[in-house]
């Protein structure tokens, strides 16, 4: 599962801890042992991730029931 994100524009999304713009950059997300790259929009100077709503509960919910059925 490695994808780029399309939306939403980087440029409208900001961290609200350290008050910068937050970069499309490759994340690791891991669920249950396994592990999934993907280009998500992240704080550079945190590191915090920003996790669409389409994405929660589209793609990432449909492997989170595949991992959790097997």
């Amino acid at each position: 599962m490695s994808s780029v994100l399309k939306e939403p524009a980087k440029e409208s999304w900001r961290c609200n801890k350290c008050d910068v713009s937050l970069e499309l950059g490759k994340v690791n997300i891991e669920y249950m042992g396994s592990v999934f790259p993907y280009e998500l929009l992240k704080c550079p100077k945190c590191g915090l991730v920003f996790v669409p709503e389409e994405l929660a509960t589209g793609k990432m919910l449909e492997v989170e029931k595949t991992l959790e059925d097997k």
